[in-house]
């Protein structure tokens, strides 16, 4: 009869011992799944969508203040301005604020390393799926759009294609402006190794995606620095893989590349396609300009 009762103390005290194994176990999932739903339920309900803007090799986060402050006077508009720059070691410093309540802010992600070159600018889409894990989490927006200037449309490329994942934020538009995807190669039929590897891993490329790639043609074969074929070249990469992919050419006086973003034909493109949506006099335009026909 001892032993019985001995054997019974035993056994209770074991379920005692799993019950409270699995409630200390049970406790940091609970949490994990409290943090979880209250991220994606803020996420779902957030009304903002930035623009999330690259530039080029050389250039610094500051390298689209002009940009931002002509869209804001030409449009009557005030999209808050806030700048991150991603050192080699993997930290990040900013400049600029996000306004409460600004649906449509600017933000600008810049490298310490800002050198070209493909190594490089594998690197730099490292350095920036780091600074994009801090917005996502800090902001909790559900889309943006996306702009790149010159080799910043590389880096978003190999960023959607490596490291993009997040079935709960989309990326709704991008645009870039004189994005070598063959680099100085003229002829598509001499692919680089990057071209050849963008275009291998296309299919990671979310297909609900527009896309708008400017090319410049001050000389008729290239912008002054970038062949019109190595933009062209984007094509193989984007087209009739997502949903819409258009090129656009600017011609003029202002169709140098480094000069391209701060032609009036770029910045009516700008705020039509990635400020408002494609939607003519987005948000709240003063102006009521006609947008230049792109160019399938």
């Amino acid at each position: 009869m001892k032993f019985s009762n001995l054997r019974k103390n035993k056994n209770f005290k074991y379920l005692v011992a799993l019950i409270i194994i699995f409630i200390l176990l049970g406790i940091p999932s609970y949490i994990w799944t409290r943090r979880n739903v209250t991220t994606l339920a803020g996420r779902y309900n957030s009304p903002m969508s930035p623009v999330i803007m690259i530039p080029g090799s050389s250039a610094s986060a500051n390298r689209f203040d002009d940009l931002v402050k002509t869209v804001n006077r030409q449009y009557g508009e005030h999209h808050s301005l806030l700048k991150m720059t991603v050192h080699t070691n993997d930290k990040i410093t900013y400049t600029g604020s996000i306004r409460p309540n600004d649906d449509r802010p600017f933000i600008v992600v810049g490298f310490e390393n800002n050198n070209d070159g493909y190594a490089n600018i594998k690197k730099q889409a490292a350095w920036f799926n780091l600074a994009f894990n801090k917005l996502k989490a800090r902001y909790r927006f559900n889309s943006f759009n996306a702009f790149g200037h010159s080799n910043g449309g590389l880096i978003w490329t190999y960023f959607l294609e490596n490291y993009f994942d997040d079935s709960t934020i989309s990326i709704n538009q991008m645009l870039t402006v004189g994005t070598p995807y063959n680099f100085e190669e003229k002829n598509t039929s001499n692919r680089t190794q990057m071209l050849h590897e963008l275009v291998k891993n296309r299919d990671k490329i979310p297909e609900d995606l527009t896309y708008y790639s400017i090319a410049g043609t001050q000389l008729y074969t290239d912008d002054g620095i970038v062949p019109l074929g190595s933009v062209d070249a984007g094509k193989y990469i984007y087209e009739g893989h997502i949903k819409h992919y258009t090129l656009i050419t600017l011609t003029g006086s202002k169709a140098q590349h480094s000069d391209m973003i701060d032609s009036n034909q770029f910045i009516t493109i700008f705020h039509q396609y990635i400020v408002g949506n494609g939607v003519n006099n987005p948000g709240r335009s003063k102006t009521n300009k006609k947008v230049p026909k792109p160019r399938q």
